[in-house]
């Protein structure tokens, strides 16, 4: 996959916290019900924490009580990019930036109308730009 924003990893390194570079460039997890975005929902867009990208509308974003920020839909069908991952023994979908292919999350299909998805993203992969 090209993305059109490519780093070194000692570039991302330098740019990232330790947790977010873990979650954003390794594919971790950060524990649930502890993100900043889970507990607050300010008017605006959520970008990627790596790019900047516009990712998701603050009017997607609902409480799907499962502990990380989730949204129904995605700002555009390309600001984010899936891939089938078989880690951890079962099989999801994982979620990464379209611009940089930073990992956000995972998307599930339990999510409420008009689309059924569950975008369940990482606090730590995201920024807020508020309107």
């Amino acid at each position: 996959m090209a993305f059109t924003v490519t780093k070194t990893d000692e570039e991302w390194r330098q740019q990232l916290s330790p947790v977010q570079y873990a979650v954003c460039r390794q594919k971790a997890t950060e524990r649930p019900f502890t993100g900043e975005y889970y507990f607050k929902n300010p008017d605006g867009v959520y970008q990627c924490v790596c790019c900047e990208a516009e990712l998701f509308r603050s009017t997607t974003k609902f409480d799907a009580g499962c502990g990380w920020p989730s949204f129904w839909d995605p700002i555009t069908p390309d600001s984010v990019v899936t891939e089938t991952d078989y880690s951890h023994g079962m099989e999801r979908v994982e979620v990464m930036c379209g611009s940089c292919g930073a990992h956000l999350g995972h998307v599930f299909e339990d999510g409420p109308e008009p689309t059924g998805q569950r975008y369940c993203m990482n606090s730590v992969a995201l920024t807020m730009a508020e309107k």
